[in-house]
Parts: C-alpha cells; sequence; structure tokens
C-alpha cells in the first residue's frame, strides 16, 4: 500500500529541514501519545544510521517497529525504513525549494506485509483508504501551518 501528500509552506528550505529533522521533539511528541520510543544509535543530528525502537498498542495489542534514517541528503531528503514481525515500510520526506521563502514537503510511504495478520491488517487500511488519504493530507497541512508559525514566532 503506498500513499502520499505534499504541502506548500511559507519557510525557508533549510528551516523546514532543520524543523523536520528536530528528532528530540518528535520523540516527545510520541511518548505523551503513549508511544514508547527509545533512539538505540545516532546523535540528535540527522544522519543516516540513526535507530529508533518504538513500542505501541494497535487494536489492543502491544507492536513494536524497528527504523531507521537510510538516507539523509541535507536539505533536501530524509529516507526511513521500518520494520516489524509482520510489516514492513519505506519512508521518503523530500523538500524542494520553490522560493527563497517557500519549500514543497513532500511524504511518500509504503507498506508491505510480510505475514497474513499483517496482510489482513493492510487490507483493513486499504478499505479505508480514501479516509485515510484524507486524514494524511489533513495532519501534513496541520503540520505545515505549525512550521510556519513557529518560523513567524522563531521558536
Amino acid at each position: 500500500m503506498q500513499f502520499s501528500a505534499q504541502e506548500d509552506i511559507e519557510v525557508p528550505i533549510d528551516t523546514v529541514f532543520t524543523m523536520v529533522s528536530d528528532f528530540e521533539r518528535f520523540e516527545r511528541m510520541a511518548l505523551r501519545r503513549g508511544i514508547d520510543v527509545r533512539r538505540v544509535s545516532g546523535s540528535a543530528m540527522p544522519q543516516a544510521g540513526t535507530t529508533w525502537e518504538t513500542e505501541f498498542k494497535i487494536r489492543g495489542k502491544p507492536r513494536q517497529i524497528t527504523v531507521v534514517m537510510t538516507d539523509c541528503d541535507r536539505p533536501s531528503l530524509m529516507r526511513f525504513q521500518s520494520s516489524s514481525k509482520g510489516m514492513n515500510g519505506d519512508t521518503v520526506i523530500e523538500l524542494l525549494a520553490l522560493s527563497q521563502r517557500r519549500t514543497r514537503l513532500l511524504i511518500e510511504t509504503s507498506l508491505g506485509a510480510k505475514t497474513l495478520p499483517a496482510r489482513l491488517l493492510l487490507q483493513s487500511l486499504k478499505l479505508g483508504q480514501s479516509r485515510f488519504r484524507r486524514q494524511f493530507q489533513t495532519r501534513l497541512s496541520e503540520f505545515a501551518r505549525e512550521l510556519e508559525e513557529r518560523h513567524l514566532h522563531g521558536v
């Protein structure tokens, strides 16, 4: 299953990259949402090889996912691979400078199943695909507005 979303942001590309690669901020956000996140390698600076171990519940069952940053090309690209017992995923975050003060943020994600239960989970996502894609785009739009606000107020 593949999906993507893009948003244009009124912030320079270097600043967007810095905000999008603020891993400590995202780790804190995940913890507040009940997701256990541990960085097991790498530093606060974005670099290939940085690895996280996560644990959370989906449909009442605990899930563990390992996420590895496989590519980092400042200020235009970050690629992550994720894997669990039954699924694997690939996420690409691309930034494109549209002007000195405007950046396009594109996120593409693909998910694949390795086991029958994972295939069933993906199938249920596919059934609600249009709603899921709308939610994904809405959340990216909200995130883009938040980046603009943070840039405007120097946060």
